[in-house]
């Protein structure tokens, strides 16, 4: 949503699928519960196997932010979308929609292996976002991930200073090996 929101941590999933035999109640009740039990200190990611709703709204974010939840990303639609940027709540989605989840979804699984598109993501995976996309890290090589990370920024970082300082971009990439 703000694409200046960038978004990090660790994993916790949930999905679902539509089910438009829910009353009112037993919808918002399930939704609430899902609020409810999503640790602090994570990053919520939602495969709602759904494109036809919201499956994050105003409400929704704030009572994940005041838990300290890091983020939320959805493999669908969000709504409220002036008031969660104007509270600066990370939220990654494919698009925006009025469309509630009321009488229309339920959750089947928390925490459990999700897949969107053709990545499996584990709730204890590691995910970083920014406006040039997201990426998930499998935990068994997130701390390697950071590492070379940072091995490839401290690079780049000192090829930028070289060409700042006027070195010819030929030679630098020479140099560096990055570019």
């Amino acid at each position: 949503m703000d694409p200046t929101r960038p978004i990090a941590g660790e994993i916790y999933t949930i999905s679902g699928y539509i089910d438009q035999s829910l009353s009112r109640h037993d919808s918002l009740l399930m939704w609430s519960r899902v609020l409810s039990r999503v640790p602090g200190d994570k990053v919520l990611v939602c495969q709602p196997n759904t494109k036809a709703i919201a499956l994050m709204g105003e409400l929704s974010a704030r009572a994940l932010m005041v838990k300290n939840t890091r983020g939320y990303v959805v493999d669908g639609h969000c709504r409220d979308t002036d008031m969660i940027l104007e509270m600066g709540f990370p939220v990654y989605c494919e698009y925006n929609t009025p469309a509630d989840i009321v009488e229309r979804w339920r959750y089947d699984r928390l925490g459990e292996p999700i897949t969107i598109g053709t990545v499996t993501i584990h709730s204890g995976d590691w995910i970083v976002g920014d406006r040039d996309g997201v990426v998930v890290i499998p935990k068994a090589i997130a701390a390697e991930a950071v590492r070379e990370t940072m091995k490839v920024m401290n690079t780049e970082s000192d090829m930028r200073e070289a060409i700042v300082g006027g070195m010819d971009p030929e030679a630098a990439y020479l140099e560096y090996g990055k570019f």
